[in-house]
């Protein structure tokens, strides 16, 4: 777990960074959308990375879990890029950097919910 861990983690801040310094050529991005707003928004989502290994650290097996859903989970808004332009549109850098981002991403959360539900998740939330 702790090498897809990583290994998403990297390929979310190649992707994050591959944004932000070809800003310029991507198609159909918001004006308002800068180069750090862009790193911005990968602190926010490695955050909730960050967050898990602290609740692993801590003994929250369950809420680490959890938030490493979460954490992988969104490397799937990579593919929000292709809602802005076409794939064709997109250098293959930039498609290799989605695409790795995403595919590391869902496999994290799969692997966490796999774990989350080896840890009996389905008893904590049967009592709420």
């Amino acid at each position: 777990m702790n090498l897809l861990f990583a290994l998403y983690t990297l390929a979310s801040l190649t992707h994050f960074a591959h944004n932000a310094e070809y800003i310029a050529f991507y198609p159909g991005l918001p004006v308002w959308m800068t180069r750090e707003s862009v790193y911005l928004a990968w602190l926010a989502v490695a955050a909730v990375g960050g967050l898990s290994l602290i609740a692993s650290r801590l003994g929250w097996s369950r809420s680490a879990a959890v938030l490493l859903v979460a954490y992988g989970l969104l490397g799937a808004d990579g593919l929000l890029h292709y809602t802005l332009g076409l794939c064709s549109e997109h250098t293959l850098a930039t498609n290799l950097t989605i695409w790795a981002e995403v595919l590391l991403g869902v496999t994290l959360a799969c692997a966490s919910a796999l774990r989350l539900k080896r840890l009996g998740f389905r008893k904590v939330a049967a009592k709420f």
